[in-house]
């Protein structure tokens, strides 16, 4: 007698009401919720082996690794600061680094930098230094935790032993390397089987890989368009880099006028695909088996977009959300937005409706809306969201997204 394969499994966090929603994909049957629980959406899931996801409660300052198939969902809740900004692992999940950054304030105040070991529970927290840093664990022997600072622009690298053996009270920890960068990094992704790190910047992807204890530059992989990407993402599928080229004016009033274009790198090929998505805002995106998905909000419509292996786009209209943002006003201050996950292990795509405390669930081989799950929360701000799929090897992207 053969036992079925699990299903695949959405967590959705409503991080303004304090809640995990954890449910099976496609039938939407409930099989576990936290509540308490304010994730932190900035530094988001990160996917662990066998199907699990970590996360940073930013209100209890702890990072939960939450099990959907195990006895209890949450697997291990470990005290780390807050508030997080950024949430990385090395290739085998096992150590873990979170930074921190501004929280609910308006301008960056902690430069704690906090290390876990999964493995034998160890946990040391060290000072770095203030701003809003983007973290890497790159793994080829003894782990190497890679900040991407700002203001002044650069990656940081410290040995994770190094980290993890600080003594108490949270000493200020230097980094042993660092390589010069622009002022404007933001975006962080790492190739695990290259052994390479990824910063964006306005003029492009720096690379640097790893030799020993030291990072090497690369050639910087230029943007070729008027516009830049504030977010960088591994494929796990096909080893490469996918970011949201966004142009246009830099008054965010006028963001209905900003333009968007996917930006995809083969690292293999070395050959760079861009694909127009239309006006208005497009940020994260994600990995579906055979589809790339992105939402893009407009005051004349949201869609969900698709593209396949080609580079063809299809187009899912979305229904209009209460508090969409609108023109003359801002796309991310006290309005509803979307978040979007899918899993390269499966054709579905989850689409969040904030403040509706609904989800689409599209079909991306047909594009399709299969059902539509309604929570008991109702995801203002539009909450954020992971899916994972069995065997899916999303863990290939070590990176919170």
């Amino acid at each position: 007698m053969t036992t079925a394969a699990p299903p695949a499994v959405l967590f959705v966090a409503d991080h303004r009401a304090g809640s995990v929603h954890v449910l099976t994909v496609p039938d939407g049957e409930r099989i576990g919720c936290l509540t308490g629980r304010h994730l932190s959406e900035h530094a988001g899931f990160l996917a662990l082996p066998g199907g699990r996801v970590a996360c940073v409660d930013d209100r209890r300052g702890e990072l939960l690794v939450l099990d959907p198939h195990g006895e209890r969902l949450v697997e291990t809740a470990v005290p780390v600061a807050v508030p997080a900004e950024h949430l990385a692992g090395d290739p085998a999940g096992r150590r873990l680094a979170v930074t921190t950054g501004l929280g609910a304030n308006g301008t960056p105040w902690s430069d704690l930098l906090t290390v876990v070991d999964r493995a034998t529970g160890e946990v040391a927290r060290v000072r770095t230094r203030t701003g809003e840093p983007g973290v890497t664990v790159l793994g080829g022997g003894d782990p190497l935790v890679v900040l991407r600072h700002r203001e002044p622009g650069a990656l940081a690298a410290h040995r994770f032993a190094d980290l993890l053996a600080a003594p108490p009270g949270c000493p200020v920890a230097e980094p042993h390397h660092r390589l010069p960068l622009p002022d404007d990094g933001h975006g962080d992704a790492q190739d695990p089987q290259g052994g390479r790190v990824f910063a964006a910047t306005g003029e492009g992807v720096h690379r640097a890989r790893r030799e020993g204890d030291t990072l090497v530059p690369e050639a910087v992989l230029p943007w070729g368009s008027s516009g830049r990407g504030w977010y960088l993402r591994f494929d796990p599928r096909r080893r490469a880099l996918w970011s949201t080229l966004r142009g246009g004016p830099g008054d965010p009033l006028r963001w209905p006028e900003w333009t968007n274009e996917a930006w995809c790198h083969d690292l293999g090929t070395g050959r760079t695909v861009r694909t127009e998505l239309g006006p208005g805002l497009v940020f994260r995106l994600a990995l579906a088996r055979h589809h790339t998905a992105f939402t893009r909000l407009h005051p004349d419509g949201d869609e969900l977009i698709l593209l396949d292996a080609a580079h063809t786009a299809r187009r899912v209209p979305l229904p209009a959300m209460a508090g969409a943002p609108r023109r003359g006003g801002t796309p991310w201050e006290g309005v509803q937005r979307r978040a979007v996950a899918a899993s390269p292990g499966s054709d579905w795509v989850a689409v969040t409706r904030g403040g509706h405390g609904e989800v689409h669930l599209v079909d991306a081989a047909t594009g399709r809306e299969a059902s539509r799950l309604r929570l008991a929360t109702p995801l203002d701000h539009g909450g954020h969201a992971v899916l994972r799929a069995p065997g899916d090897g999303a863990e290939g992207d070590p990176v919170g997204r």
